[in-house]
């Protein structure tokens, strides 16, 4: 019997506690496993030795339920890349003493693109010195962008609460009969399928957003005046959702002006801007009333508006890592595959993380219209089912209980 270790890692989503959740009830379920830590704070606490106790701290289902409607990470996070063995040995060594120390047979690691970097340095760590730990990657993440997967836990959420605020704000811009452009920045570095999502008030009869630019297409200002003036002589009340990554033809962002040009520990950059900065080109060019709007961290922890699909799939996903790794799976990175649309069926497999990681998944060009302003009907198909069904979630007060963490350290 052998000892596991989960942790979480990159930006959060309102579905990566199921996923934790999942995993954790299959590991208590499997006599194949003893005890079951988690790391605080991702690969950062593994190194720092702050591992917690998880089987100690559920003793009813319903803790479960609530974790699961707990949006954001239980176990905390962090943007930390791990270097190469050959850069920084010392790093490998203090994993490799953890492990050690705790017994850790298996290792999973909730994340994205960023995590999964991680996942396959450890894999061939481990292969390369011939421990038997075996390491699975659990996906999230509300960008959607990671490769081998349909799509990714969290992002079905995300995906519910754009379009629900889409729709919202649409209700909002119609109270007054002026002529006046809405511009909802919404996030996606490289990968626009987020702000594709917020076209989905169309299919309960909302005639906007009218326009919707990607960063998958090069984005024109001057086009985009156009684009707004067009509208404008249909309607008075034009709407329009962007991805913050939009960029310019050379490869700049858009609103590179807008922007602090801060990076992270992977070399990203803060994105935000691209919404002020349309506001003031409307402003300037057009001249009638514009405002902007950034649904910013919201769209990643709104757990009042999980989508029922995303939860379960993430939970699901959650439970088949452990079930993988006990039958002997490693250097993977578990994996959601379409069957059909109609009825929406799925299945879970697994896939080497090695052609993951590090690699993008962007939105299908022919899935955005030939003017780069909006998205086709394959979109609607591919994001319809991903956000069906509503989480019944506890409350107290009239507000939202939320599952905290004991974060004691086990020594």
């Amino acid at each position: 019997m052998r000892n596991m270790l989960i942790a979480q890692s990159g930006g959060p989503t309102a579905a990566i506690n199921a996923s934790l959740s999942g995993a954790i009830q299959e590991a208590i379920r499997n006599p194949e496993i003893g005890q079951v830590y988690g790391a605080l704070n991702g690969i950062q606490g593994m190194l720092a030795g702050t591992l917690v106790d998880l089987r100690a701290q559920f003793f009813r289902q319903e803790d479960f339920t609530i974790l699961e409607c707990t949006p954001a990470m239980a176990l905390g996070s962090c943007r930390y890349r791990l270097p190469q063995e050959e850069e920084d040995p010392s790093v490998y060594e203090k994993i490799d003493q953890l492990f050690a120390q705790y017994e850790i047979g298996y290792f999973f690691y909730i994340g994205g693109n960023d995590s999964m970097d991680t996942v396959d340095k450890l894999s061939c760590h481990f292969a390369r010195t011939g421990q038997d730990v075996k390491i699975i990657g659990i996906p999230k993440t509300i960008d959607n962008d990671l490769p081998g997967t349909d799509h990714s836990p969290g992002f079905g959420s995300s995906a519910k609460f754009i379009a629900t605020a889409m729709l919202e704000i649409i209700r909002d811009c119609y109270v007054y009969d002026t002529d006046s452009v809405t511009i909802v920045e919404i996030m996606g570095r490289h990968a626009g399928w987020l702000t594709a999502s917020a076209a989905l008030p169309r299919t309960v009869g909302a005639r906007a957003p009218q326009l919707i630019y990607l960063p998958e297409v090069a984005f024109d200002p001057e086009q985009f005046i156009r684009d707004v003036k067009e509208v404008q002589s249909l309607t008075r009340n034009c709407i329009v959702a962007v991805s913050e990554g939009v960029r310019l033809a050379d490869g700049s962002f858009a609103a590179e002006n807008f922007q602090s040009g801060v990076v992270d520990a992977f070399g990203h950059r803060y994105l935000s801007g691209v919404g002020k900065y349309l506001e003031t080109l409307v402003r300037e060019k057009i001249g009638c009333k514009v405002r902007s709007i950034e649904l910013n961290v919201l769209q990643r922890c709104s757990s009042h508006l999980m989508s029922a699909t995303d939860v379960r799939e993430a939970r699901k996903i959650g439970s088949y890592a452990v079930r993988f790794a006990l039958q002997g799976h490693t250097g993977e990175m578990m994996v959601l595959e379409r069957v059909s649309n109609r009825p929406y069926m799925v299945r879970i497999g697994a896939k080497p993380v090695s052609e993951i990681a590090n690699r993008e998944q962007l939105v299908p060009r022919a899935w955005i219209n030939k003017q780069g302003n909006d998205v086709t009907d394959e979109m609607f198909d591919y994001l319809l089912p991903l956000i069906e069904g509503e989480v019944p979630y506890p409350t107290q007060n009239g507000m939202p209980v939320h599952f905290v963490l004991d974060k004691t350290v086990v020594k």
